[in-house]
């Protein structure tokens, strides 16, 4: 994404009214165009990001079968540990903190993955 017609023109504009040197104006129209980069790269990212889910499942270790299987698109995921570390008070802290930094790195497939055999249950979590 380039600098809009209008910001150019207004460089430009000042350049020949003798307010700015050329070299000052070819440092402003790539400082716009640099930044009109790095906002079209922001929004691509925070797009990819929205468009991509946290994924846990809970399965039964005696049966086999899913007891819990949600969805969550990235985006709500840290309103989503808000509220499971109220159902699971022996979540520890660490744990979403973990969670949040593997989803800000970038990481994809399975974050989790652990056998509680106390409670028979296997539980996974996916970024996908």
């Amino acid at each position: 994404m380039m600098a809009t017609s209008e910001e150019r023109i207004k460089i430009l504009q000042m350049i020949e009214d003798g307010k700015i040197s050329a070299a000052d104006g070819a440092k402003l129209l790539a400082a716009i165009s640099e930044n009109a980069k790095t906002r079209s790269r922001s929004a691509a990212f925070q797009k990819s990001r929205d468009s991509r889910y946290m994924r846990v499942r809970v399965t039964d270790t005696a049966s086999g079968k899913t007891k819990v299987s949600v969805n969550l698109p990235l985006g709500l995921v840290d309103a989503g540990l808000n509220i499971a570390s109220n159902f699971m008070p022996d979540m520890s802290p660490d744990a979403a903190t973990e969670i949040s930094a593997a989803i800000s790195e970038g990481l994809t497939g399975k974050i989790v993955d652990v056998m509680d055999e106390e409670d028979g249950e296997h539980i996974e979590i996916f970024i996908e």
